[in-house]
């Protein structure tokens, strides 16, 4: 049996070995991921809630990001948007018609991310909404070729849907419908989508999702692809001292935990440079 305990760098185990015997929704649904918010830093990597104001800047791609009062999105909370993207380029790829509105299931959701499916994960769905809804974003980053200059949030409203219980009180989420923003929607009908290893959502760190994103936007089907330590600290989002992160990152390394790709650091002169290698 594989342990859960989150200090431990092995992938976390596989909740539902058996989803399309009875999920049959997301059988046929490949993990698709925007390619935007693969390379650039939209969410947050902490537990807790982050209060505080993004700003990046790189070249001529610049990026804020404001949370709500109940904080920045996380990137556990982007689980919702890549289950939401995934199923939107299954029923784009099979000719059928695509929306900004969704409607998906709650039960689907939580085994297509690899999530238990007890009373409190369901709760959380709502908690992500909450941020999702709330963080706003304003970019110069292009999607479908077009250049957004306003604020703007990833989803542009959400409401769940209960089950009434024994009782006839309102039990636990049975449905999620999200609105996407025209910012992502653009993104998914240009195709600027990327399919990601289903062990993605085993990964236990929030880092660790992080990098496994920008490995797979950079390096993709490459041999290797190598950046300043500096810069990827600035891509991933970390909030961490940048020595803490370069730590982490060489844990991670020994580790070889992150799907399709290896990670390692080397002294170059006066700078770390970090290269990411297909396995």
């Amino acid at each position: 049996m594989v342990s859960e305990n989150p200090n431990e760098t092995s992938l976390l185990p596989v909740r539902h070995p058996q989803q399309d015997l009875f999920i049959c929704d997301i059988a046929d649904c490949v993990l698709k991921n925007d390619i935007a918010s693969m390379e650039h830093p939209v969410f947050s990597l902490s537990k807790k809630p982050d209060l505080s104001v993004r700003e990046y800047v790189n070249g001529d791609k610049r990026l804020t990001v404001t949370p709500s009062v109940k904080g920045m999105a996380t990137i556990y909370d982007k689980d919702i948007l890549i289950f939401a993207i995934s199923q939107l380029m299954a029923a784009k790829n099979r000719g059928g018609p695509i929306s900004r509105e969704l409607r998906l299931s709650a039960r689907s959701f939580l085994v297509f991310a690899n999530r238990h499916t007890g009373g409190g994960d369901y709760e959380q769905l709502e908690a992500a909404l909450d941020r999702l809804t709330g963080t706003r974003l304003k970019t110069s980053i292009r999607t479908g070729g077009e250049k957004q200059e306003s604020w703007f949030g990833l989803v542009e409203s959400a409401y769940v849907k209960r089950v009434e219980n024994f009782y006839g009180s309102e039990g636990r989420v049975q449905e999620l419908r999200v609105t996407l923003s025209d910012w992502l929607f653009k993104a998914i009908t240009a195709n600027e989508v990327l399919s990601m290893h289903p062990d993605y959502f085993r990964l236990r760190k929030p880092i660790e999702r992080r990098l496994y994103e920008i490995a797979r936007k950079h390096c993709g089907q490459s041999a290797s692809w190598e950046i300043g330590l500096e810069l990827l600290y600035r891509k991933s989002g970390s909030r961490s001292p940048l020595k803490q992160f370069r730590h982490v990152l060489r844990e991670i390394s020994e580790a070889d935990c992150v799907p399709q790709y290896g990670i390692t650091l080397n002294k170059n002169a006066d700078r770390t440079l970090v290269r990411f290698y297909a396995k």
